[in-house]
């Protein structure tokens, strides 16, 4: 299989570089199923991707699980078309599962302000899990402002606008198999 990784891109007008390879995402995403394999050994947890643009990177993540598990998907929109958030969180989409004492673990592909997982942990919580583990991609931990746990992150970023596996500017990008941020005008 042939993925997508040109070493930059222009998407929306807009120009891109790699920032981490294919390579080193599927590295710590194989470490993370292996702790989340051990830490639920005999627990049979269910997966929660948070749609759009966690599927790639729940995806790749549930091949690197080795116990039983279950996945269901939800979808919250704070964005839009917009490279930043508007600062309402939506539903779109609810999970089909019944959570009530489940080991639920959320998978995220970003955590930006944490206002998202915020929203989307406390409404969990009134659902009464068994347990809720929160596990993301990328995490910008300077731009977050709403307190939330997260238990395990791929990659700590800074803040900056990226995009590529599974994470999107105005619904293009998901599909390139690296991680790409944006290229400054001072860098080009």
């Amino acid at each position: 299989m042939n993925l997508y990784l040109p070493e930059k891109i222009n998407v929306q007008g807009e120009e891109f570089r790699v920032y981490l390879t294919q390579e080193e995402i599927q590295q710590r995403i194989k470490q993370i199923g292996q702790n989340l394999s051990q830490k639920f050994q005999d627990k049979r947890p269910i997966f929660i991707g948070v749609l759009n643009g966690s599927y790639i990177f729940l995806a790749d993540l549930m091949r690197y699980v080795s116990i039983p598990c279950e996945v269901d998907f939800l979808k919250l929109s704070s964005y839009g078309d917009e490279k930043v958030s508007s600062g309402e969180v939506r539903d779109l989409k609810q999970i089909d599962a019944d959570i009530k004492d489940r080991h639920v673990i959320i998978i995220e592909d970003i955590v930006d302000t944490g206002l998202s997982m915020k929203y989307l942990v406390d409404k969990l919580k009134q659902y009464k899990p068994a347990s809720l583990t929160v596990v993301t991609l990328l995490h910008k931990t300077e731009a977050t402002r709403y307190e939330v746990q997260i238990d395990y992150t791929a990659f700590k970023i800074p803040n900056l606008f990226v995009l590529g596996y599974g994470l999107d500017f105005a619904q293009e990008g998901r599909n390139l198999g690296q991680i790409y941020i944006q290229i400054e005008k001072e860098e080009e």
